[in-house]
């Protein structure tokens, strides 16, 4: 079980429809069913059952997506006394995979925003990773000149030494 301090950012819809809290940890997003159902406007029971598919047919490890969080109120019968209850919560990965499986308005502005947001992230890979390979044979042809230039230099000094003695010798 974990505390939720960490980071907690407010995620709005482009229409100002929908606003959550989103909490980041462990360098991943965290949202309840409760959140989940906002996101993709959907009834929570509809949330649970794709979660739940998600689980059933393998997609997803419950045990490497799933944290219960502590999450303190104020007691609702009994006056100035807290309460702790624990809260399910579901990375990103299950965020992606609920919202690949959810039919809504939202659920397709979500696919249209992973999709660009995904090939955004392949070509910005892929140009970074050309760009490294090309720095790298760079940097290789560099070593090898050097190498070559160093390894000629010394070729020449032995040379010229060998050339010395023996006309030193000879004289």
């Amino acid at each position: 079980m974990e505390n939720i301090n960490d980071k907690i950012i407010i995620y709005q819809t482009a229409d100002g429809t929908t606003n959550l809290e989103v909490k980041m940890d462990k360098d991943t997003v965290w949202l309840s069913q409760a959140q989940m159902a906002e996101l993709f406007q959907k009834d929570r029971s509809v949330i649970g059952r794709h979660i739940n598919n998600v689980f059933k047919e393998g997609e997803l490890d419950k045990k490497v997506v799933c944290a219960n969080f502590a999450h303190t109120t104020q007691h609702g019968a009994i006056s100035g006394k807290e309460q702790t209850q624990i809260l399910t919560l579901y990375n990103l990965d299950v965020i992606i995979s609920v919202g690949y499986r959810v039919k809504s308005q939202r659920g397709t502005q979500f696919r249209q925003w992973a999709n660009k947001v995904l090939k955004d992230y392949l070509v910005k890979g892929y140009a970074v990773n050309e760009r490294i390979h090309k720095e790298q044979i760079g940097e290789l042809r560099q070593l090898r000149y050097w190498a070559q230039k160093k390894h000629s230099d010394s070729k020449f000094h032995t040379s010229y030494r060998y050339k010395k003695n023996l006309t030193s010798q000879i004289v």
